[in-house]
């Protein structure tokens, strides 16, 4: 059985992945709707409610952008920038200040130097490459019964999963410190903080089936290097 057949067999192992990286997906996406019709009684708009939390953390060095999209909101630590989509930047629904708290609260954790976004941060650049690479070096290592080209493609896209895992409490920390500063400073209250919390959690579960589909792809590798193993 070719190497590349084998590994396309072994995607029986992607399909619960599959349908639960699609569940999340969905569920953010009707969560983000649902309560992008919602209006906050203050009148915060996203921009006003991720200043104000920066504010309150004495963050005076980050600015606050508008780019375009849909759910393309993220915290650039480079150029200590929070970017915010149009639905999130200008909108004062109950969502935009739930998706714009937690982007301030990449900001915080950069300022506070919270070790797992230290950490994560410094794995990227092998992680870009293990995207790229690291599969399609584990197959040619295994067609050409190279040893080091398979192991190397198995420890480069194994930095993928650990950029994944390692991603998990940086988002639910993010999460959790946007919804403190929400609740406490009641910048939404009652049924708006529900509906900003359903926007937070949805949108971390996306990052539980990005970490599974790592954990799943690195399995196949595992199963088609043992299968080769025993067929030497």
């Amino acid at each position: 059985m070719g190497t590349y057949f084998a590994y396309y067999l072994t995607g029986f192992i992607m399909i619960p992945v599959f349908i639960f990286a699609s569940f999340c997906q969905l569920k953010v996406k009707r969560s983000f709707n649902r309560y992008s019709t919602v209006m906050n009684r203050r009148g915060m708009t996203g921009a006003d409610a991720a200043y104000k939390l920066l504010q309150l953390n004495g963050i005076n060095d980050v600015t606050i952008r508008k780019i375009g999209g849909t759910l393309t909101d993220y915290y650039d630590p480079r150029r200590k920038e929070i970017c915010l989509s149009t639905d999130v930047y200008n909108s004062r629904s109950v969502a935009a200040i739930g998706v714009a708290c937690h982007e301030a609260g990449h900001a915080c954790q950069h300022a506070q130097g919270y070790a797992p976004l230290k950490i994560r941060n410094a794995v990227i650049p092998i992680t870009r490459i293990g995207s790229s690479l690291g599969v399609p070096l584990a197959l040619f290592g295994m067609i050409l019964y190279s040893e080091p080209m398979i192991y190397a493609g198995i420890i480069l896209y194994g930095a993928v999963a650990l950029f994944q895992l390692i991603t998990l409490p940086v988002e639910f920390n993010a999460s959790k410190r946007a919804l403190q500063t929400i609740e406490s400073n009641a910048f939404l209250d009652g049924e708006e903080y529900v509906g900003a919390k359903k926007v937070l959690t949805s949108a971390a579960l996306t990052y539980v089936a990005a970490l599974a589909s790592a954990i799943a792809t690195l399995l196949r590798l595992f199963i088609l290097t043992g299968r080769r193993n025993r067929d030497e």
